[in-house]
């Protein structure tokens, strides 16, 4: 039984593949071919192939994609239980019954922008999040408090909206 999602996505630019917290490679034909390890080489060709410069959240944007992601969890009736913006990733943690967890993804994503987008935070042609997303099925009470606990306590100090 599903209990939840738990839904990552990070900015554009902040993390490539080869950087040293890991990257994974979505096509895969098996999991060793999945990982891919750290390598400042690559790093540097995929920041020049680069088409936009990277995107980092301040508060003001931080501000606009929580109260964006809180505001289409009660229109969808969806019950967000754990949200966590931060200056290059957003975490979240929701239930959604009758809804796949790439809807989930792509619908945050997509109201995210569009407000960052009505409020004049970012440009029009500016890409906001990086392709795809982190995006786990928390199917047991253990995965989901620790998902829980982990967006709402291990993400370090609180950051100002301002």
């Amino acid at each position: 039984m599903v209990l939840g999602y738990f839904v990552t996505f990070t900015c554009y630019g902040t993390w490539l593949h080869g950087d040293d917290r890991g990257s994974w490679r979505r096509n895969a034909k098996s999991l060793r071919e999945y990982f891919v390890p750290p390598d400042p080489k690559l790093v540097e060709s995929m920041r020049h192939r680069m088409k936009h410069p990277a995107t980092s959240l301040d508060g003001p944007m931080r501000k606009c994609v929580r109260e964006g992601i809180e505001a289409y969890c009660n229109f969808k009736s969806w019950e967000l239980h754990a949200l966590a913006v931060r200056t290059n990733h957003v975490h979240v943690v929701l239930t959604a019954p009758l809804n796949t967890i790439q809807q989930v993804m792509v619908a945050a994503k997509a109201r995210a922008t569009f407000l960052l987008r009505e409020a004049g935070l970012t440009s029009p042609d500016q890409p906001m999040w990086t392709e795809g997303a982190s995006k786990i099925v928390l199917d047991t009470n253990a995965s989901f408090d620790g998902a829980v606990h982990y967006v709402l306590h291990e993400q370090g100090p609180e950051l100002p909206d301002d």
